[in-house]
């Protein structure tokens, strides 16, 4: 019997903001899917449910990749794969294995010769790109910087290097209630002519996406206590 497939289902990456979020074909592929692979049950229950799921809930067959459960023998979360079943695969938001623990999964599932067709959805990596106003062709994303204050001084410097010499795009992330430290070293680290874009609580009501200078930027600067936030350094 030939595997099922691996369907990547993206999530909203803020509340109230599944309009934004859910394409037809999704809403279709998820009701004709009933097995997941998710990293929290509960979050996934409730985007299913948002996403206009026909199923019942009682009938799904939900394997949990939190991270509590990423070290126990995967034969759980591929039997159904194996055995013929289509699986969709949850992260908590946005697109699952971008910068998510679910390429672990995406990439068993090749060596088991799976399937894997990514859905359509947010984000908030290329949002934020998008609407930033710089170069879209060539760019890195980083992930999370040094904690330590003169590592992430240092690495905040090679960064715009980087975007200096190369013209290339370098985005990055924190922790939500660390958003503020951040900005303020980048303000204390960047050239003042250096472009930073700050791309806060995408698709969310209070959506905030901003570019301008270093120089700028110190004369008002934003509160992004708490508040996902994507950062973009560029130099013209």
């Amino acid at each position: 019997m030939p595997a099922g497939t691996l369907y990547l289902i993206p999530v909203p990456l803020a509340d109230e903001a599944a309009g934004k979020s859910f394409t037809p074909y999704l809403v279709d592929t998820i009701n004709q899917i009933s097995e997941y692979i998710v990293e929290n049950e509960k979050t996934a229950r409730r985007f299913l449910k948002e996403a206009g799921l026909k199923t019942p809930q009682s009938e799904l067959l939900i394997h949990d990749y939190g991270k509590h459960n990423r070290d126990k023998n995967d034969n759980d979360f591929f039997k159904g794969l194996l055995a013929g079943k289509d699986v969709g695969l949850m992260s908590e938001a946005g697109c699952p294995g971008v910068a998510d623990p679910g390429a672990e999964i995406v990439a068993e599932a090749h060596r088991k010769g799976i399937k894997v067709v990514p859905l359509v959805g947010p984000s908030s990596i290329l949002l934020a790109l998008m609407a930033s106003g710089f170069n879209g062709q060539s760019f890195t994303f980083h992930g999370y910087l040094p904690i330590d204050k003169a590592d992430r001084a240092r690495r905040l410097k090679e960064l715009e290097n980087q975007a200096e010499r190369h013209k290339q795009t370098q985005l990055f992330i924190e922790t939500p209630f660390r958003n503020n430290p951040m900005l303020e070293e980048i303000l204390r680290t960047c050239k003042p002519a250096t472009r930073l874009c700050i791309a806060c609580n995408l698709t969310a009501a209070d959506e905030m996406v901003k570019t301008q200078s270093i120089a700028a930027w110190k004369k008002q600067t934003p509160d992004l206590h708490k508040k996902p936030t994507i950062f973009l350094l560029f130099h013209p």
